[in-house]
């Protein structure tokens, strides 16, 4: 069954998005007047006069407008359009050129292009496509450089515009008129092979392309080349002012755009190939791009230099024999000391293994001197907790038995002080109720001292009670002018309960009077103000 071909039924209204247009403007590309036309709401591509179908893959892979003659003469001599190619093919064309102009000094020519490529259909065998229709690859006999490319462009045929062509007069310089119906006829010049005569016109650079590849420590691979030219800002498929070998830096006036910043290379490197994310892209090529103007300088200088060295060496000639006299002479200076550096290496060995030794010693007495202060911290730790009965965690240990045994005391240290704090604060509340007199002191020692004086407080103060109690008893009988039995006094169960507490109401504001009639000083305790009953 013949495979179908899908002609106009593949095109559809173009979808290029802001990003799209963002990233063209990034590389200079659609920043050249009129070189680069968008679609509108159009379907099917209706380019202007002037101007051809491609597509925002084909672009960023190199091309742009005008186009290189290179390029112009693989469509005539194959029978295509751009739109034919798919853009890993044109990615193909841009390193090739790249590689010609920048790293083998030479013009693209179609003889070298014949012994490394061949074009093949593309397509399945129930399909045959119209856009991207053909591939270019690399012949499976011939050693070249791995491109990484990837396995397919999702998305690249609905993304297509114009771009503007130069009219040259002359069929075969000229881009062919955009057909997107027209059927893909293969030629005999898809499989072309290069003649006996170009092979041996081209083996020179057959050779230095190898030796490119396999140079040890200037490997030059498809990544690098095209890493090269995304950094340079010259799309290899324009036709140019100049070849790459005449490339000048920022001042070359073939470049598009400014440098592009790491980030926007890596990631257009990524997209164009099959690197991801973890593989790594090279910041610069291994192997110095060739420079037309500085191979010149260079042959010139090396000639200049082997001149310069005959004429050096006639002119030394009779000075040799004085110069190994004098060689020979510095060698036995340069033994001499040699020796003697020995010896000096052999003290500075010495004094280094007496450093480590003093310095083994000095860790090993410091180690015991931090475990002796480890021990008594630790002992200070359990004397702390016998006294307190209280155990404390650290809520973040720093896991250094010295530092945590350190932290544990600040704790005891803490509770101590917070306990004499309150027994200060106690002590002070209690200080003018047994000293209304006396001013408190100032310091918890001296406060301390006051409540353990050589008398007994708790007796004086009982003998005071006591007094009270008297002197109020007392005053109760003498107002009452009753006969008391004092033997009954002590059993207050026959004491009738009303009327005792009217008796000490009664009793109460002449109580003073009282003790004064019978020749009793009331104390000037608070106590003796307030009897208990």
């Amino acid at each position: 069954m013949a495979a179908v071909d899908l002609g106009t039924a593949e095109w559809e209204r173009s979808k290029i998005t802001n990003q799209d247009i963002n990233l063209l403007k990034k590389l200079g590309i659609s920043k050249i007047p009129k070189a680069v036309c968008f679609p509108s709401e159009e379907s099917y591509p209706t380019p202007p006069m002037g101007y051809r179908v491609s597509f925002v893959d084909h672009l960023i892979r190199g091309l742009s407008a005008p186009i290189h003659p290179f390029l112009r003469g693989l469509l005539f001599v194959y029978g295509l359009q751009l739109h034919h190619l798919t853009p890993n093919s044109i990615l193909h064309i841009s390193i090739f050129i790249t590689l010609c102009e920048a790293f083998l000094g030479v013009q693209p020519n179609w003889a070298l292009w014949k012994r490394i490529f061949f074009c093949r259909r593309n397509g399945s065998p129930n399909v045959a496509y119209n856009i991207g229709g053909v591939v270019i690859s690399v012949r499976p006999t011939v050693n070249y450089f791995d491109v990484k490319l990837p396995d397919s462009v999702q998305g690249w045929r609905k993304k297509w515009l114009y771009i503007q062509e130069e009219n040259h007069g002359c069929a075969e310089d000229n881009i062919p008129p955009f057909d997107g119906a027209e059927k893909i006829l293969r030629r005999r010049s898809w499989d072309a092979e290069a003649t006996e005569e170009e092979k041996t016109s081209t083996e020179a650079l057959m050779t230095r392309i190898h030796e490119l590849q396999n140079t040890r420590g200037k490997e030059l691979s498809g990544i690098q080349i095209t890493a090269y030219f995304l950094r340079a800002r010259v799309q290899p498929l324009q036709a140019r002012k100049n070849p790459l070998w005449n490339y000048a830096g920022d001042e070359d006036t073939d470049r598009l755009s400014t440098n592009l910043e790491v980030k926007d290379l890596e990631k257009l490197v990524r997209r164009i190939s099959s690197l991801n994310k973890k593989d790594p892209v090279p910041s610069s090529c291994r192997v110095k791009p060739y420079n037309a103007t500085c191979a010149s300088q260079e042959k010139l200088a090396e000639v200049n230099e082997r001149a310069n060295t005959l004429a050096q060496k006639l002119e030394q000639s009779e000075e040799a024999r004085k110069k190994a006299e004098s060689d020979a002479v510095q060698a036995r200076r340069e033994a001499d000391k040699a020796k003697t550096d020995a010896a000096g290496v052999e003290d500075l060995r010495k004094r280094l293994h007496d450093a480590e030794t003093s310095l083994s010693e000095h860790i090993t007495a410091q180690s015991a001197r931090e475990e002796a202060i480890l021990k008594r911290l630790r002992s200070q730790n359990r004397r702390f907790v016998s006294k307190t009965s209280q155990e404390f965690e650290l809520e973040d240990p720093d896991n250094d038995p010295l530092l945590d045994a350190v932290s544990f005391l600040e704790f005891h240290g803490t509770e101590a002080r917070e306990g004499i704090d309150q027994a200060k604060a106690g002590l002070s509340r209690l200080f003018p109720y047994f000293f209304p007199k006396k001013e408190e002191p100032a310091t918890f020692l001296a406060l301390a001292k006051c409540f353990n004086p050589p008398e007994d407080l708790g007796l004086k103060m009982r003998h005071e009670n006591l007094k009270v109690a008297v002197e109020s008893t007392v005053a109760l009988v003498a107002d009452s002018q009753q006969t008391i039995d004092w033997a009954k006094v002590g059993d207050t169960e026959q004491i009738e309960q009303t009327k005792w507490r009217s008796l000490i109401k009664a009793a109460k504001p002449n109580t003073k009077k009282i003790l004064s009639y019978f020749g009793i000083k009331p104390s000037s305790t608070p106590s003796s103000s307030k009897p208990e009953v």
